[in-house]
């Protein structure tokens, strides 16, 4: 067995093998750019070293870099995560090179299934289904107009290396072809240094359905079931199940027998994932095969007690699979929610910044997968991924519960987050009854999803948070010494709790007997208790004995509360302080509307109109890029460009002015 291991990642990835590593009594090595000098997977580890840098180019994508570092440190062997290198070829060729292992499969795999067309081809030779399309590169826009029109539309262009939804885009129409063509050659350029693409059919309304599988060196494969991962948002995953809701046992040994025999065509060992598409009629086809640890991983270790990343280093290390296909047991269901830095009311654009408040969930339910602190910085130069949250429990149902729960509990202050998001999608009807597919977000999110969105019904338990927090903070306030008297604060015990375009009337005293705060609303009696103290960011309460979780911020009488991934904006005030309230001025929202301005932090990359120009609706006018992800900028109504604020190569921050219209 290895001694010490080099991890060639970052973030939660490399915390996750470092965990396993340190559970096997491996030593592990960090390497790290610049901006994540004080990462916590630097803490983590027994050993660090500097790669210098502060894009992935400069740092995690350097392979001239890493391979010193594994020198350096005279590491036995190398674990390279998910993402960055760990697909590549040549980084594992040099890895073998200088004498030291690399966990993963074996040169010629990575290189045949790492490229989505020739993978397709492979595919195809060992008797899998695979979807209509070209099964080479596309040259040029030409070529690419002349293959879309073969296939049909709506097409589907993705990176020859790609992964994760980088390079990938889906045309409807012609007219888009050849901008969405040009954008994700760049984006596969940007993000693996590969600018190849080719053109397929896209499935409509498919399912997303991933089998595990794992292989040694001496021939002997299994595979660890089905994974569910329809729920996605620009092709990335954001929520992944196991099992899925939707495959059946015929299904389940039908996708895994082709997932294998496409192994052993290849001579696959190590983990790996082959993924497929799947239509209403349980029709699957082929999509890609990775050829390294999955994201959603946990869920998989969840549902059946195996840690995917220790096969992998005792696989690399010459050992055989301790196990069978009759030895692996599927027990009760496991979700995983990725906690992104994104901001969900804008389309999901990348946040960045520093974590001022950060509080995690536990239990025993609850694995949470992170690579941050309180304190640690999300940067722009990388993927914008905090944290993974998994719930695993004896069904379904009870699990989306949990992640409900979980989720209420979980605070990151200091960025924005796609948690509210994240807790209205596992509430949602459809999701909640599997019913649907990888359009899921597209249909019931097509804007973003608003936690503040006022068409969100105000619950009781939110008012009585509100009334009860307010009530809390006034008892410590009349509780101060030395007061002058005749102002001694006076605490009423009747409140009204305001929100835009409604007013609760609420009554509140302690019940010393029961040790429980009595609440009348609206001429409803309620009871609560709870142990909350006063600054604490997060309410645990006994309400009519539910146990229920909230997040709150207060600035005077001004209270936000969050519950079930909704933000209630409220005002606790005495009778009198309502009166004089109902008399304010409202404050004018400014004007926006003659400016085009960035809806994220970002680079300006490119700037597709000049000062005069006439632009139409719909028409690209910029293209930002951050945390690897091309961003175009349209006009939202016909115009004239006035005049040009930024320029290319701009490092721009959120609601920065790019461009005035007249």
């Amino acid at each position: 067995m290895f001694s010490k291991i080099l991890i060639a990642n970052r973030g939660e990835i490399a915390c996750r093998v470092i965990k396993t590593a340190r559970k096997m009594g491996i030593k592990t090595v960090a390497i790290h750019s610049e901006a994540d000098n004080n990462s916590t997977h630097v803490m983590h580890a027994d050993e660090s070293i500097n790669i210098g840098g502060l894009t992935s180019q400069e740092s995690y994508l350097d392979i001239n870099k890493i391979i010193d570092a594994v020198k350096k440190t005279n590491s036995d062997a190398v674990h390279p995560g998910y993402g960055f290198l760990s697909e590549n070829r040549d980084f594992a060729e040099k890895i073998e090179n200088i004498g030291k292992v690399f966990i993963g499969p074996p040169l010629d795999a990575i290189s045949i299934m790492g490229d989505k067309i020739r993978s397709k081809k492979i595919a195809k030779e060992a008797n899998v289904s695979i979807i209509p399309g070209n099964l080479d590169s596309i040259k040029n826009i030409n070529d690419a107009k002349k293959e879309a029109k073969v296939i049909g539309y709506p097409v589907i262009i993705k990176a020859s290396a790609g992964g994760g939804g980088k390079g990938m885009r889906v045309v409807f129409k012609e007219k888009d072809l050849e901008q969405s063509y040009n954008s994700a050659i760049n984006e596969a350029r940007s993000s693996f240094g590969d600018e190849r693409v080719f053109i397929e059919k896209y499935i409509q309304n498919p399912r997303h359905i991933e089998i595990q599988v794992l292989g040694d060196k001496f021939g002997n494969y299994i595979h660890l079931g089905e994974r569910e991962c329809s729920i996605q948002r620009r092709h990335q995953k954001v929520i992944e199940e196991a099992p899925s809701p939707f495959v059946d046992v015929n299904l389940r040994e039908s996708m895994a027998e082709q997932a294998i025999n496409l192994s052993k065509l290849v001579g696959y060992f190590s983990a790996g994932t082959v993924e497929f598409v799947v239509d209403d009629s349980k029709n699957f086809y082929f999509l890609e095969m990775n050829t390294r640890l999955q994201v959603e991983h946990p869920v998989t270790e969840l549902i059946t007690g195996l840690d995917i990343v220790e096969l992998m280093i005792r696989i690399s290390a010459d050992e055989k699979l301790p196990i069978n296909q009759k030895d692996v047991q599927f027990n009760g269901a496991a979700i995983e929610a990725r906690i992104y830095a994104e901001d969900s009311k804008r389309n999901f654009l990348p946040s960045i910044g520093r974590l001022t408040r950060y509080i995690e969930p536990v239990g025993k339910n609850i694995r949470l997968d992170s690579g941050v602190v309180e304190g640690s910085e999300i940067s722009m130069y990388y993927d914008p991924m905090i944290s993974k949250l998994c719930i695993h429990s004896e069904n379904r149902e009870k699990s989306i519960n949990l992640m409900t729960m979980a989720l209420d509990r979980y605070l990151i202050n200091g960025v924005n987050t796609n948690k509210d998001f994240l807790s209205n999608i596992v509430q949602n009807h459809s999701f909640k009854k599997a019913d649907f597919s990888t359009n899921f977000i597209s249909e019931f999110y097509p804007e973003g999803y608003d936690s503040e969105n006022k068409d969100n019904k105000l619950i009781d338990e939110v008012i009585l948070i509100a009334t009860f927090i307010h009530y809390k903070y006034l008892l410590r306030a009349a509780s101060i010494s030395n007061q002058v008297k005749g102002f001694q604060r006076l605490i009423p015990n009747d409140w009204n709790v305001i929100t835009e375009d409604e007013k609760h009337i609420t009554k509140i005293t302690y019940n010393s007997y029961n040790k429980n705060y009595d609440i009348i609303l609206n001429k409803k009696y309620f009871k609560i208790k709870s142990d909350w103290q006063i600054g604490f960011p997060l309410v645990a309460a006994l309400i009519e004995n539910k146990l229920l979780y909230f997040e709150i911020s207060r600035n005077g009488p001004y209270y936000s509360v969050s519950h079930h991934g909704n933000k209630y904006n409220l005002i606790v005030l005495s009778n009198r302080h309502s009166e004089l309230n109902a008399l304010m001025l409202k404050r004018k929202e400014k004007d926006t509307s003659k400016f085009l301005m960035s809806p994220m932090p970002g680079l300006l990359v490119s700037v597709m109109v000049k000062e005069g120009q006439k632009v139409q609706a719909g028409e690209a006018l910029a293209v930002v890029e951050a945390m690897k992800m091309e961003n175009i900028l349209k006009a939202e109504k016909d115009a004239i460009v006035k005049e040009i604020f930024s320029k290319v190569g701009d490092s721009l921050i959120v609601d920065q002015n790019i461009i005035e219209f007249e």
